[in-house]
């Protein structure tokens, strides 16, 4: 029981979602289809039809949104993809940019 005169501290803590940065995939003349796909469907999770489309899109406009993730979850995964492209030989670009 507080001591008369003592007030109690109301405090409100709300959580703050992380900032959500966009994954760019970038087009090329040199990277394959098929590794596109893979890289889709392995490193970010996309069903194959998903990815697919995403793949067709990026090669129609030069660029495409691959997906929404906090900003250490958007920089691991297009690590992951470039070392991937690098290993194969391909001169595959992606980028990360705030939403």
């Amino acid at each position: 029981m507080p001591a008369s005169g003592q007030t109690k501290e109301k405090t409100s803590s709300r959580i703050k979602e992380p900032k959500q940065y966009n994954v760019i995939m970038i087009n090329d003349d040199f990277t394959t289809m098929e590794f596109v796909v893979s890289v889709l469907v392995d490193i970010f999770h996309k069903d194959q039809i998903s990815a697919e489309a995403i793949m067709l899109n990026v090669h129609k406009n030069g660029q495409a949104v691959v997906g929404k993730y906090p900003y250490d979850i958007a920089v691991t995964r297009v690590n992951i993809a470039l070392s991937r492209a690098k290993e194969e030989g391909f001169p595959f670009r992606m980028t990360v940019e705030e939403s």
